[in-house]
């Protein structure tokens, strides 16, 4: 773990970025927001924004803390949830309701700031197999993309 001055952890989990990361999970996970674009934009689109939008997790765990392994963390449960989102015919968007990756990352965050040991240990644990999970996560979601566009277009063809 990189924040080791107590002063650093104070100013990164006081600070407007981590704050906004707070209200961001709350619309995204706890009000549905993930799910409902999923649902709202078809053909994977959705997912994609939602994926887009984890990508600040991404970067407070790379800037503000620095911490490689709760990167490659917080990327592993953006990309499951984005791999999950792109289930066709809405399944994947059910799914969305309750896998809840934003909280999860949030909940990495809190945790690896609080230094608390489970997180820390989770985090190193995931650290060891992300990078090739985070390689095969990147093959099935590009799949994934694939079967939905083809799944999009065929339903269009019915009407």
């Amino acid at each position: 773990m990189k924040i080791k001055d107590k002063n650093r952890k104070e100013l990164v989990a006081s600070s407007k970025y981590y704050i906004w990361l707070k209200q961001l999970t709350n619309y995204m996970d706890r009000y549905y927001l993930d799910a409902a674009l999923g649902f709202a934009i078809p053909g994977g689109i959705g997912d994609a924004i939602t994926a887009l939008i984890s990508i600040a997790y991404v970067l407070f765990s790379a800037i503000g803390i620095r911490s490689f392994p709760l990167t490659l963390a917080i990327l592993n449960n953006s990309l499951r949830d984005l791999l999950l989102g792109l289930i066709p015919f809405y399944v994947g968007d059910v799914i969305d309701i309750f896998h809840k990756s934003n909280v999860k990352n949030m909940q990495l965050i809190d945790g690896f700031i609080k230094e608390d040991p489970e997180t820390v240990s989770t985090v190193n644990k995931k650290a060891v197999y992300s990078i090739i999970l985070f390689i095969c996560l990147c093959i099935m979601i590009y799949i994934m993309f694939r079967i939905a566009i083809a799944a999009a277009k065929y339903m269009f063809s019915l009407f």
